[in-house]
């Protein structure tokens, strides 16, 4: 088969790609290859009941399929520079507000209308934070919640579907070029295009790190974010919540003076587990529908570790610590923050005695077995600095699941339009290692098609 351009991922990247390429009838012949599933049979076994944890399916239906890993995620697009990716160093920071901003006018046309958009411009939080040491970041959210965003890619994908060929449950092997074209191998076929984009996601790290050393497209190392997922009562948190929904804070640790984040905020959400690569990692969704959300509120704290030379695997350095934590607890491991500083293990009679009640099944244990203790140390450290600003953040019965690490791809070298040093191959959203976030994933697919576009048109 013969195609114009070939998409390989359908995450946010690849979906706002293909969006852009046929928004107007331009006549291009456009396919999308995914190694997942289609939408609707995106499910995951685990119920809480008959099966309660990771069971190792084929491919997982939470990392991949259309919508990507953010399919069933808490559908919050973050309209900003300061955190979710580097596009803005590409492309110019107003340029890549502007894209974020369209992306936002398609999801609002495509279902998310009616969901509320948050802002932390002169909120008064910015003067307690900055009292207790803590630093607020400056985004506008857009939460469109687990259920509406599903709705959303839904329709997107009923759009899609008579405008480019889709071939779920397709992992593609290999990328090649012949005589200016690309290849695209799936197992025994292989597929022609003139145009590749590559949008993978960070569940496609591994692949990426293949097909740059196959194309000799150079790279460097990128970081891993290690740490642990909060869960505590909703109402210690809901003065941040209620008026910000996603509050990105950022505390120096005194000890090593290593910066740790609160990350993917849940007021009201679950905690889940997720595979990543056969690692079982924790992670939280929340819900738009009240009749779907809890008592809870759930937020990662993650430490970012940057390495240097000689050492350049940061990812494998991530997967050795998730894969310890699966060792010790047969998966996602759950701690009460009263154990973990009194150096104790939890067990299952302290948790069920205790004022928060899970929202995931996990296997009760002891982080301190498994993180590294800088990494603890900064992660403890700010929690207390939390529980000035959160009263309760630090009590006794506050849940900690690990490990939650957070995988991002080697840097790409890629030019201004995220362009290889290979004419026409392009590579976008968290498999680029230039996004982190649906909002910055999704710009960058918008970038890259009207780049197309322009430069069809001018060759035309």
């Amino acid at each position: 088969m013969k195609y114009d351009i070939i998409i390989v991922g359908a995450g946010p990247g690849g979906i706002f790609s293909a969006y852009e390429l046929t928004r107007e009838n331009t006549g291009l012949k456009v396919a999308v290859f995914e190694a997942g599933h289609p939408l609707e049979k995106r499910h995951c076994p685990i119920d809480g009941e008959r099966i309660k944890s990771c069971v190792g399916c084929k491919s997982c239906s939470i990392m991949s399929g259309f919508g990507g890993a953010g399919a069933f995620s808490d559908g919050k697009y973050n309209i900003t520079n300061d955190f979710g990716g580097t596009l803005y160093e590409y492309i110019g920071k107003q340029p890549a507000i502007d894209l974020m901003k369209y992306v936002d006018t398609i999801n609002m046309a495509y279902g998310g209308e009616g969901t509320k958009m948050y802002s932390t411009a002169g909120s008064q939080f910015k003067k307690t934070c900055l009292q207790s040491k803590l630093k607020l970041l400056d985004a506008s959210v857009r939460h469109l919640g687990t259920d509406v965003n599903f709705v959303v890619l839904e329709n997107l994908y009923a759009r899609l579907k008579e405008r480019v060929d889709f071939y779920f449950d397709t992992p593609v092997t290999g990328i090649g070029q012949v005589d200016g074209a690309y290849q695209v191998v799936c197992g025994e076929k292989v597929y022609t295009c003139d145009t590749c984009i590559v949008s993978v996601g960070r569940s496609g790290s591994k692949w990426m790190e293949k097909i740059c050393r196959d194309l000799d497209i150079p790279t460097k190392s990128n970081r891993v974010d290690i740490g642990v997922r909060v869960e505590l009562p909703a109402v210690i948190f809901s003065h941040l919540t209620d008026e910000l929904y996603e509050s990105k804070i950022v505390y120096r640790t005194e000890k090593f003076e290593d910066n740790v984040r609160t990350f993917c905020m849940n007021p009201y959400g679950i905690v889940v587990s997720e595979n990543t690569n056969g690692i079982i990692t924790v992670n939280g969704h929340s819900y738009e529908d009240p009749k779907k959300q809890t008592d809870n509120t759930n937020f990662a704290l993650l430490v970012a570790k940057h390495f240097s030379e000689p050492f350049k695997d940061s990812n494998g350095y991530g997967e050795s610590i998730a894969r310890l934590s699966n060792m010790l607890g047969g998966g996602v491991i759950v701690q009460r923050f009263g154990d973990l500083v009194r150096g104790r293990r939890s067990n299952s009679k302290r948790i069920q005695e205790g004022l928060v009640t899970p929202t995931l099944s996990a296997t009760p244990g002891d982080l301190s077995l498994v993180l590294p203790k800088r990494i603890l140390d900064g992660i403890v450290e700010m929690i207390y600095a939390l529980d000035k600003i959160a009263p309760g953040t630090a009590n006794d019965d506050t849940l900690l699941y690990g490990v939650e690490v957070k995988f991002y791809n080697m840097e790409v070298a890629l030019d201004e339009n995220l362009e290889t040093r290979l004419k026409n191959l392009y590579i976008i959203g968290d498999g680029s290692g230039v996004t982190h976030s649906l909002s910055h994933a999704s710009a960058s697919g918008v970038h890259v098609a009207r780049h197309i576009l322009a430069m069809r048109s001018w060759e035309e």
